[in-house]
């Protein structure tokens, strides 16, 4: 793997939002979204204590036997536990999937609610509360907490992650292939554990990779692919992949969206004579629905594995 001794750091800025500046923190947001699409946010309100009880959750679920976790199975919602190896982000470059586990957490929406039908709306499935007592109340305390009530009612979606392994990019081996995220913007809450890179510019041959450090109680934000298609491709979705250095690590992501039925097209001051759209307008659920089949395992291997 990568000599972590003599690893690139990268400089990102950091947006304070205790900052009475608003100005500042306007222009260095703008900056960050122009430049790399990645950010830290400080201040942002959540505690560090609660955080803290979050990742220990996170922990006590993938600390559970593979039988246990496979009870809550990733449904065709995009809905719970997905084992090491079902995602595949790069398939250029790995051998296989993802060395990871995750466990999706969305809105909770009961099977009698009108929107329950939309793609990524759905009752969520939960572990045994005998098993994991509290963990649900936990969870859902943070989806709340985390989620920004916007654009009426949104796809807001966060993820547990569990990385392991020693990656070797030599080999193809990767805690979590390269890419960029699918949606509109990902709050990233991380532990200690260095592992966190990015690619500032894609296509440079070869790729100059740098890692993020994590900062202690600070979010990593980052942009997604909807939002440089809305923005025509002035603010940047920056590919970003981890590599595992034999440390477990946990990583929370928070991915927020707009609503499905969301015409995502190119904004009216993106665009000029000069400066055409560069993508075709498209529905929200419809442009998900579609990043998630590319890169996820078909179910149906699962079920006839049992």
């Amino acid at each position: 793997m990568e000599n972590h001794t003599t690893m690139k750091v990268s400089s990102l800025n950091c947006i304070d939002l205790a900052n009475d500046d608003l100005n500042h923190s306007v222009v260095s947001l703008k900056q960050a979204c122009l430049d790399c699409g990645f950010f830290y946010v400080i201040n942002h309100g959540i505690s560090e204590e609660f955080m803290d009880d979050v990742f220990e959750q996170s922990k006590k679920l993938f600390a559970l036997p593979l039988e246990e976790k496979m009870k809550v199975l990733r449904n065709e919602k995009h809905r719970g536990y997905t084992p090491v190896l079902d995602e595949l982000l790069d398939p250029k470059n790995q051998i296989n999937g993802d060395h990871k586990e995750g466990y999706y957490i969305g809105i909770e929406v009961p099977k009698d609610d009108p929107h329950w039908d939309k793609p990524f709306y759905g009752p969520n499935p939960w572990p045994d509360a005998d098993v994991l007592p509290g963990w649900r109340e936990t969870m859902e305390k943070y989806h709340q907490e985390a989620l920004t009530e916007m654009l009426g009612k949104p796809i807001a979606t966060m993820r547990l992650l569990r990385y392991q392994g020693i990656s070797d990019p030599s080999k193809g081996i990767y805690a979590c292939g390269a890419h960029s995220d699918f949606g509109m913007m990902t709050l990233l809450a991380t532990d200690g554990v260095m592992g966190l890179q990015i690619c500032k510019d894609k296509n440079a041959m070869p790729q100059k990779w740098e890692y993020v450090p994590p900062i202690k109680g600070a979010f990593i934000v980052n942009l997604g692919d909807m939002l440089e298609r809305w923005s025509n491709g002035f603010f940047k979705s920056t590919l970003h992949r981890v590599l595992g250095n034999g440390q477990e690590r946990y990583s929370i992501p928070f991915f927020v969206e707009p609503n499905h039925d969301c015409l995502v097209e190119c904004l009216p001051t993106c665009k000029s004579e000069s400066e055409l759209p560069k993508y075709p307008p498209i529905k929200c659920s419809t442009y998900l629905t579609q990043r998630y089949e590319e890169t996820h395992a078909n179910l149906s291997i699962y079920h006839q594995q049992t």
